[in-house]
Formats: structure tokens, C-alpha cells, sequence
């Protein structure tokens, strides 16, 4: 029957209030934040940079010799060509990088900025702490978002003899292949861009990532920022310009503020759509519910913040997140400890949460100094993290908070000590803001992993009753191997009330297979621990298999099903190797290898196991599927943990460093 022109009409129109739901949906879906990876100073990793800030540590050191002679370049404020301090934030291996591992010759690592080989490792650090196996993710619509600003390494390559630039010169340095040598390692073709606005870098990345998520040019997103810190003329520069503290502290937001300090330092998130996030049974950290950028345009010196913009820029922000401001409870401020930017930024927020109760204003750079295009990811990261520990790290070097502001007539309360975030009606939400000099302004809302996020995440979560787990170690030589196992040694020691399930779900499905491998069957931690101080000695075990699989080899595998075994064994049997060859037999289950890559050979094969049709036969089955994985063959790893684990943060790889300078 034919619809009437009414119905018709009445039909489209609800049609497109359909459409236009879902786009003012998709401009406001929350991106979920599923791994971290970084390196600041004082911290190899984020674990250890909770510990820093959590401890109101100080990683503000004295400029390291192999950076520049400190006594070559320190005088007054006023006196050309030098530096008015010694101070720095600094992390180590500059010169050092397993080149390797990301299948880099010797002589292009040399002409390799230590900015993309410090990007390089923590990307990976940073999937394998989401637990997203690289190799899963090969090929896959993930965008690569970087904020780098420094060209240290290039200068110093350029200054050298025309005979010695060398073919790689270029695309080593070239801040277009931050970001694309991230891509081209790892195989994503999703969007790719390096871009440069200064200190604010890296969070206008983040900006750009949530976009292309929820414009799904991307599936997943790759987020952050690098600074290195290679040559001291940058420091004249800004000494010159009188933006650094000589006593090499940065003083937010107090009386005595005279600069920031200079910093070094790398961090990246790993962003999917949240609904992608909970479907994937990822480890949700946090929340993004929006972000915002915009610009400063003309104030009286091109490097002069603008109030209107930053009180601008966090409005947006809020309007895209839908949040109002007062549901604010904690912002990371962009906090230079300069006294000019800080009273700008002072006077913006007072206009934007002049109606909340209490603001709590957090500066990172307190602790770690100013990571310049790293900056905006250092601050995103410790809000994470302070969410996730529901406690806010005190501020450093705060010894009287500026005598020109009237505090008493503002609701911001400056942590001086150690704060416990506890929760109102409300969850939690932060926001965190980053201002480049070069104008540029940007400001992320982010939200705990509630509650609901957490409980969709794990439901139908079950403990499967087998007692037995199937514990997997891998790397790429056997130095790396020992050293990962000693890392976990550690790590347990520190994290004993971790559940032995999600440990070997969190290996087994979330890390790269290499080919130096070693599997173990384990029904605690305790025992996890015991067989790993085992093996770093050199000790045998029985519970413990190791070899070196080749891969230019793969060995094939057949199942060999008796008539007379249940259904739902031969079920169970055959989903827990990928593509096996499976046949009947008058024996009951087992499973044969076999090395002349044909299937069924009578006269080359390896019986591996024997299993009786019984379901109570799981720890035959763990102890053969440990042989078979040390011997190469692909296991269905999500078949055999089913629902019994979920992902969680475990020590990342140990890169095996040399050094590649090029002086």
C-alpha cells in the first residue's frame, strides 16, 4: 500500500531527525584512554611516575656533562651567550637505542633524532600497557597524532662537512616522520601528523586524535608528544628572552615565581572510541569527554598569553564535553611559573569557574619542569593517573602563594599537601589545559572510568574454575628474555595482590609472540615468582619449557579427534590452536606435530599430547599447550582464557640499547 504524501513527508522528517541525532551524538562520543606510555624525568614508565608525584619528588637535576659543559655556559641573567642556570629535567639513554628491534640499519639509527627513536619505544610501551599486540593491530585505520617542536640533533648534523651528510639525514630528522616512522613501523593507515604550536604540542594532538575518532577516520589513535633537550643554544635563547628560573625550580602560582626550567621527555596515550573500548574488554584508565583549541591572535608581544583566549578556548571545551564548570573539581593548569603567564591564566579561570565551590589547580612542571612540546601530555597523563588513584599530588616549590592575587575571594585552593579526591554527587572531572607561546591554545576534559564503564567492561567476567594457568614470555633475543622475566621478579614482588588470570590473559593476549619464548604452568603468583627466580638462575624446572622458534618455518599441527570423544571436548580441543588440520583416529584426542609442512606424514611427525575424553584433563591440555607454544605453533589465546582474565598494566618490554651518535 502506498503511503500517503503526509506520511511520506512525516517519514522522511523523522528519517532525518534520525540522522541528525547521531551526528550530534558522534560530535560528543567519549574517547577512552586504554594505555600509557611515557618516559619524564625521574620516571621510565608511568607506574613510576605516579610514585614521583605522589612522593612530591623533584626530578629537576644538574645539566649532564654528555648534554653540555655546564662551566662553559652558566653566568648572570645578564651576560651574552650564556645561560642563567645549570638546572634541567633530563631522561637518560640519549645516545642509546635498539635499533634492532624496530628493524633499523646501524648507520640510519645514527642520523636518527633521539626524538623519533624515544617515540618509537614508548608507542610500543604504550600498546603493550593497553595490551594490544602490535602485530594484531598490523595494517589497522590507527591514527598517529605527534607534537614535536626541537631540532637539536638536526643543527648538530648539519654543522658537520657536506661530505658527511649521508642518505639519511632527512628522514631522520624531519618532523613529518615523527609521526610517520610510527606509522610505517607499526603498519597503521590511519591518519598520520606531526605538528608544532609550541608548549601546547602535544594536547592539541590529543585534540586532533579525538576528532579523527569521532569523525572515524580512525579506529584507534595513537596521541602525545617528544622533547629532547641535544644543545644548549635554545637555553641562551630563551635565558636571553628571561623565560627560565635561574635556580632552576619552577615556582607555580607562587610569590617568589621567576621562569620555568627546561625539560625533556616523551609520552603517548592510546585512544579508541568508548564504546570500542567496552566491546574490546580493554583496560578503560580514563575518559576524554572533550577538548577544544583556538588562538591568542594579537596581544602586545607575539609570545604574550591572552585571557579572553584561554577563558575562551576552556568554555569550547566544556560545551563539546557538556559538562558545566562547576562540575569541574580539579584542573591542571598549563602553570609555567612565570609571573606573567601565571596571572593571565589566574585571571581566565577566575572568570570561567568563578561559580564553583572549590577548584583545585594542579601544576605538573612543579615537578618535572617544562617538557615544552611534551608538556600538554606530561599534564594529561598525571590527571589520569591522579583520577585513577582518586588522590591529587601536591605542587612543589609553593612556599607563599602570590601576594597580588586575592585567593580569599576566589574558590581555587592550591594543593600543598597531598589531597584525597573524594567523590561528591558527581564523578570526577578534571581539566587540563596547555598554551604554546606560539599562541595556540588547548584545554581536554577528562572523567574517571566510572563505575558503569568498569562493570559493562567485565560483564560476563567469570572465574572458569580451572586451577591451572598457562603463563607466556617472549622476546626478540635471550638477554631480553632474562631481563624481562627479572622485570616481572620485581614487579610481582611490588603488586602481590594481583589475580594469576589476569596476568596470563594479559600476556598471552596482549603482547607480541617473539621468537626466544618461554612458557610456564602456574597456579599463583607465588609460584609464578618461584619458577621466574628459577629460570633467571639457570635452574631447570618441570613446569617450565623453553626453545627458540624459527619463523621461517612454522610448524603445522594435527588434531587427531577420537569418534568416541564428546562433542564438546572436540569443540574445546579444536578451538584452542588457530586452523589445525583435524582427523579421525581409533586413539583418543591428541595432538601431532608435524615438520614437512604435510599433513597427515606418517613418517614425520612429533606426538605431542594424548588426551583421554574426559574435561577434566585441563592440566594435560595447559602443560601441551605450553610445549606447542614454545615450539611456534599459534595459539587461540581469547579461546582458552575465555572469560577468565582481564587486561591489565604488566612490565613492557626491555629494549636492548647501543649506542648511535653521530657527534
Amino acid at each position: 500500500m502506498e503511503l500517503s504524501p503526509t506520511k511520506k513527508a512525516l517519514l522522511a522528517l523523522k528519517q532525518m531527525q534520525g540522522k541528525l541525532e547521531a551526528l550530534e551524538q558522534a560530535k560528543h562520543e567519549p574517547i577512552a584512554i586504554v594505555g600509557i606510555g611515557c618516559r619524564f624525568p625521574g620516571a621510565d614508565n608511568p607506574e613510576e611516575f605516579w610514585q614521583l608525584l605522589q612522593n612530591g619528588k623533584d626530578a629537576i637535576v644538574e645539566t649532564p656533562a654528555e648534554r653540555w659543559d655546564k662551566s662553559d655556559y652558566y653566568a648572570q641573567p645578564s651576560t651574552l651567550g650564556k645561560i642563567c642556570t645549570t638546572y634541567g629535567g633530563f631522561v637518560p639513554h640519549l645516545k642509546e637505542f635498539d635499533a634492532s628491534f624496530f628493524r633499523i640499519a646501524p648507520r640510519e639509527a645514527a642520523s636518527l633524532d633521539p626524538q623519533q627513536r624515544l617515540l618509537l619505544g614508548v608507542s610500543w610501551e604504550a600498546l603493550e600497557n593497553a595490551a594490544i599486540p602490535a602485530d594484531k593491530v598490523r595494517g589497522s585505520r590507527t591514527g598517529v597524532f605527534i607534537g614535536v617542536s626541537a631540532i637539536d640533533y638536526w643543527h648538530q648534523l648539519l654543522s658537520r662537512n657536506n661530505t658527511e651528510i649521508d642518505a639519511y639525514l632527512t628522514t631522520g630528522n624531519t618532523h613529518s616522520l615523527a609521526s610517520g616512522r610510527i606509522s610505517h613501523f607499526f603498519d597503521f593507515t590511519g591518519t598520520s601528523i606531526s605538528l608544532d604550536t609550541a608548549c601546547s604540542s602535544s594536547l592539541v594532538a590529543v585534540h586532533l586524535a579525538i576528532k579523527s575518532l569521532r569523525d572515524r577516520e580512525c579506529n584507534m589513535a595513537l596521541a602525545g608528544g617528544v622533547n629532547r633537550l641535544i644543545s644548549p643554544k635554545i637555553s641562551i635563547n630563551f635565558s636571553q628572552a628571561k623565560m627560565l628560573s635561574p635556580d632552576g625550580r619552577c615556582k607555580t602560582f607562587d610569590t617568589g615565581a621567576n621562569g620555568f626550567v627546561r625539560s625533556e621527555g616523551c609520552g603517548v596515550v592510546v585512544l579508541k572510541r568508548l564504546s570500542d573500548a567496552i566491546a574490546d574488554r580493554d583496560n578503560i584508565r580514563a575518559i576524554l569527554l572533550g577538548s577544544a583549541t583556538n588562538q591568542d591572535g594579537r596581544t602586545s608581544s607575539i609570545t604574550t598569553p591572552n585571557s579572553l583566549s584561554q577563558q575562551a578556548v576552556i568554555k569550547q571545551a566544556l560545551a563539546n564535553s557538556q559538562v558545566e564548570p562547576s562540575q569541574i573539581s580539579y584542573l591542571e593548569t598549563h602553570g609555567t611559573g612565570t609571573s606573567l603567564g601565571d596571572a593571565i591564566e589566574l585571571e581566565a579561570l577566575s572568570k570561567v569557574f568563578q561559580d564553583n565551590e572549590q577548584l583545585i589547580l594542579g601544576a605538573v612542571k612543579t615537578n618535572i619542569g617544562h617538557l615544552e612540546s611534551a608538556a600538554g601530555i606530561a599534564s594529561l597523563i598525571k590527571t589520569v593517573l591522579a583520577l585513577e588513584n582518586k588522590f591529587i599530588p601536591p605542587n612543589l616549590h609553593l612556599n607563599q602563594p602570590n601576594s597580588n592575587v586575592e585567593w580569599q575571594n576566589l574558590p581555587f585552593k592550591l594543593p600543598e599537601k597531598p589531597i584525597n579526591w573524594n567523590k561528591s554527587a558527581q564523578p570526577r572531572i578534571a581539566g587540563v589545559s596547555s598554551f604554546g607561546f606560539s599562541g595556540t591554545n588547548a584545554h581536554v576534559v577528562v572523567k574517571e572510568a566510572d563505575v558503569l564503564v568498569k562493570e559493562e567492561r567485565e560483564k560476563g567476567r567469570e572465574g572458569d574454575g580451572k586451577k591451572l594457568h598457562l603463563f607466556t614470555l617472549s622476546a626478540r633475543n635471550q638477554k631480553a628474555l632474562f631481563q624481562l622475566a627479572a622485570n616481572y621478579v620485581d614487579y610481582l614482588e611490588l603488586h602481590p595482590n594481583l589475580l594469576i588470570e589476569d596476568i596470563c590473559y594479559t600476556v598471552n593476549v596482549g603482547r607480541s609472540h617473539f621468537n626466544h619464548r618461554i612458557a610456564l604452568t602456574v597456579t599463583s603468583i607465588a609460584q609464578l615468582q618461584a619458577e621466574l627466580v628459577q629460570y633467571t638462575a639457570q635452574e631447570t624446572s618441570s613446569k617450565l619449557w623453553q626453545s627458540k622458534v624459527s619463523f621461517n618455518h612454522n610448524p603445522k599441527l594435527a588434531l587427531i579427534v577420537s569418534t568416541q570423544v564428546s562433542s564438546e571436548l572436540k569443540e574445546l580441543a579444536e578451538s584452542l590452536i588457530d586452523n589445525p588440520f583435524v582427523s579421525s583416529d581409533t586413539a583418543n584426542i591428541y595432538w601431532k606435530i608435524d615438520n614437512s609442512q604435510t599433513i597427515p606424514n606418517n613418517n614425520q611427525k612429533t606426538i605431542v599430547s594424548q588426551i583421554k575424553p574426559d574435561l577434566n584433563n585441563w592440566q594435560i591440555i595447559i602443560s601441551e599447550l605450553a610445549q606447542l607454544y614454545v615450539l611456534g605453533v599459534n595459539i587461540n589465546w581469547k579461546a582458552l582464557s575465555k572469560n577468565s582474565g582481564k587486561k591489565i598494566s604488566l612490565p613492557t618490554y626491555p629494549f636492548q640499547r647501543q649506542k648511535y651518535w653521530l657527534d
